[in-house]
């Protein structure tokens, strides 16, 4: 975590605005977005300051994590994670963690996912995977070599691990800088701590 306390404050649920109460309408329809007593996530809280943003950026983001993504879950939160380490978010790396958990990723998948694409045991596809975000979060550009290489993902593969990087680098960008604090019981990694 960046920051041990919020720059900005999640929104109290008993006083929302009617902008807000729209923006946040999807969390009280469904579970999406709760943890598992029924509050709704910090992120969103935080972002219901931005009623109309928080909207779009729940539509895009629900493109990122459906199956309308050519990417597996499990190569898609591969892909995540090593974003939240690179961007030192210690947020996401918490929420993801547990996402990759249940989308077949093992405990040593995501400890070695901080060593990075030359940690021993990765497949091919994998060091790619991890070479091309590490590539996109330093220098904004997926290198010849590694595009080759993420070919068995086809170019929408391709395509949509670059916008998933991008967008969870985004969410990094946010999570940090606004303060959002893990939930209540949620452990931060000890690497990300401030």
């Amino acid at each position: 975590m960046r920051l041990s306390k919020p720059r900005i404050e999640p929104v109290d649920l008993d006083r929302l605005d009617a902008d807000q109460r729209a923006a946040l309408e999807p969390f009280f329809a469904t579970d999406g977005g709760r943890v598992g007593d029924g509050r709704i996530l910090n992120i969103f809280r935080t972002l219901a300051h931005a009623p109309k943003a928080l909207t779009a950026f729940l539509g895009w983001g629900n493109y990122i994590l459906s199956r309308r993504s050519a990417l597996s879950p499990r190569n898609r939160e591969l892909v995540i994670l090593r974003t939240g380490w690179n961007c030192r978010s210690g947020y996401e790396w918490t929420q993801h963690k547990r996402i990759g958990l249940d989308s077949h990723l093992s405990e040593d998948d995501i400890e070695r996912i901080k060593a990075g694409a030359d940690a021993a045991g990765w497949s091919e596809l994998d060091r790619a995977m991890l070479r091309a975000t590490d590539e996109l979060t330093s220098d904004h550009f997926v290198t010849d070599a590694t595009w080759a290489a993420l070919a068995p993902l086809g170019d929408k593969g391709r395509m949509d691990l670059v916008m998933t990087v991008g967008q969870y680098t985004q969410v990094s960008m946010i999570l940090n800088s606004f303060g959002v604090q893990v939930e209540d019981g949620w452990t931060v990694d000890p690497d990300l701590r401030a």
